[in-house]
């Protein structure tokens, strides 16, 4: 006699493991959730637009991960998942509605299932959406002992007539620059390359440079930005906002220029966070993959009018947002395809 469990997939340990996720994905629940956790499909009621669009994006956290695995912390990853995709849907002005997740591993562990879980039902409620469903694969064989993917997807809403597209971008606009907590989920290839084979360090070193050790400084939860942003949105002071991930300042600014604009940044504006120049000064990184692969300590770009910058700075300050101004839009030949300039 063969059961499932000799082949390698524990079906008791994924019951215990679904029964305290459930209790953590109600927490995250609104009125507008018709069907959850448990049902064959996820079911929403859109209230509250009189013409919306809906807005998506699905992403994952990299190799991010790999660094919880060699901590064994994995309450943070979740709540990076769902803030990266929350800040991929602010860009265009929706307010975030409902997460669904991806969690999968060889061999599943409902210990460390539900501290991730944790992170995505912290980010969750945090953001304001629900985290209505997911799936969670355990497949012998397919990944190393210990260690697990983690994938997502999100849907926001925005009434059409507010929708971020940076269409109403000019030249002469100009850029705010709001800071990220660190490196995000973007550029661990390169980061753990440096730190933990050519600088030799383990997640538990110590560095008086970071003032924590190596691996609480890689765990650091990439944050949101949907609070400054909407507040900006509903005074009509923003009039486009890219998220800086992979591919940097360089790649993502131009994302949400006309075209015929640049981006002018000033690179003087702002100090990288310690943590990058610790990675440039190891790996002694060309200049162009160092922009291209981090954030470099800012996490996203405000597009605003010249002439309402003092409102928005005040707005900014009001909400305890630090922020710079780092650079401003200007013209290229007609047809010229967005770029950024540096400074």
């Amino acid at each position: 006699m063969v059961r499932y469990r000799d082949a390698g997939v524990d079906i008791d340990e994924a019951d215990r493991a679904v029964a305290h996720i459930k209790r953590l994905v109600r927490q995250t629940f609104t009125r507008d959730v018709l069907a959850g956790i448990g049902s064959f499909g996820a079911a929403w009621r859109l209230t509250g637009f009189r013409k919306p669009v809906l807005v998506s994006s699905a992403d994952g956290v990299g190799t991010k991960l790999k660094v919880a695995f060699l901590t064994g912390r994995h309450d943070t990853v979740g709540e990076d998942l769902v803030n990266h995709c929350v800040n991929d849907t602010a860009v265009l002005g929706a307010t975030p509605l409902f997460f669904l997740d991806y969690f999968a591993t060889g061999k599943l562990d409902a210990g460390t299932a539900c501290e991730v879980v944790s992170g995505l039902a912290r980010g969750c409620r945090a953001n304001g959406c629900a985290l209505i469903g997911g799936e969670t694969a355990e497949m012998p064989g397919f990944y190393a002992p210990g260690e697990y993917d983690l994938a997502g997807f999100i849907v926001g809403a925005v009434e059409r007539s507010r929708m971020l597209t940076g269409k109403r971008i000019r030249a002469g606009d100009l850029l705010i620059g709001l800071p990220s907590t660190g490196l995000h989920t973007n550029g661990y290839s390169l980061a753990r390359k440096l730190l933990f084979e050519v600088a030799g360090y383990s997640v538990k070193t110590f560095s008086p440079e970071l003032g924590c050790t190596v691996g609480d400084e890689m765990l650091k939860v990439h944050r949101s930005y949907l609070r400054p942003i909407q507040a900006l949105l509903q005074r009509g002071l923003v009039r486009g906002a890219a998220h800086i991930t992979g591919g940097g300042v360089t790649d993502n600014t131009p994302r949400v220029l006309p075209p015929g604009l640049a981006a002018e940044i000033d690179t003087a504006a702002w100090k990288p966070l310690p943590v990058f120049e610790l990675l440039r000064r190891i790996g002694k990184i060309p200049e162009d993959d160092y922009r291209r692969t981090f954030n470099l300590g800012i996490g996203m770009i405000l597009a605003v009018s010249r002439r309402r910058r003092a409102e928005a700075a005040r707005l900014l300050d009001r909400l305890g947002e630090n922020h710079y101004l780092i650079g401003r839009v200007v013209p290229l030949p007609r047809g010229a395809r967005a770029r950024v300039l540096y400074l």
